[in-house]
């Protein structure tokens, strides 16, 4: 099952582009640049045509996001990002979510997608764990798809949104940050959570040099550990 989903407001800082010019050596990777027309189906790998069945799907308007007791703090190769859950907004998606993760599936898996123009960076793909780069974007758990759970919440800078294929009931284990407003994604994806710390380390992964016509990072940007941890240690 595929799965797919900034142009940042400031520089990032010397040392994010230092590193990264350390590390540059661009790779095979995905491609899948589309038009900005269609900048909502660029959420997907597999298929590229949801916006036929986006608006048959119930949205839940006008409720207020209500952090989950737990956040979920990504160790990444620049640092950590912890993301603050949103269990009102849609349950299922955060219950396998928190399930993924006190499995240990997202540890190891990568930030296979990234996007500067789409100001979203992606991952949770156990296919970036192998060594086909082919294949990347294309996975997701043995769990079923997960219907649709969208919402009025906007997708502003930071929050952290559900990928899906072609069918608007996909979600499964696949997740994006956007680091700038996207108003295209707006009711469309399912929102379920906000980044609370590390919003910067996300910027320096969106840096990540790509094979041109690309979205892969090369060298590869790794999500090492995923991990909940109480909400409350995070003020």
């Amino acid at each position: 099952m595929g799965k797919r989903v900034p142009e940042m407001n400031g520089e990032v800082n010397g040392e994010g582009r230092a590193l990264w010019r350390r590390l540059a050596m661009p790779v095979a990777c995905l491609a899948l640049v589309l038009a900005l027309a269609a900048c909502d189906n660029a959420l997907q790998t597999k298929d590229a045509d949801a916006e036929q069945d986006a608006g048959t799907a119930e949205i839940k308007k006008g409720v207020k996001p209500e952090p989950d007791a737990e956040a979920a703090v990504l160790e990444t190769d620049f640092g950590e990002i912890v993301i603050e859950l949103y269990p009102n907004l849609a349950p299922k998606m955060v219950e396998r979510f928190k399930k993924l993760t006190a499995d240990g599936y997202y540890d190891g898996t990568t930030f296979h997608r990234i996007n500067p123009g789409l100001g979203i960076i992606q991952g949770g793909d156990a296919n970036s764990k192998d060594a086909n780069p082919a294949n990347d974007g294309m996975g997701g758990s043995d769990y079923p798809d997960l219907p649709a759970e969208f919402s009025d919440v906007p997708y502003e800078r930071g929050t952290v949104g559900a990928a899906r294929s072609q069918a608007v009931d996909s979600a499964n284990s696949q997740f994006y940050i956007t680091l700038k407003r996207q108003s295209a994604f707006d009711q469309r994806y399912t929102v379920f959570g906000r980044v609370i710390r590390g919003i910067n380390n996300a910027d320096i992964i969106s840096t990540a040099p790509i094979t041109p016509g690309s979205e892969r990072p090369d060298p590869k940007v790794t999500l090492k550990r995923a991990t909940l941890q109480p909400r409350a240690n995070f003020q």
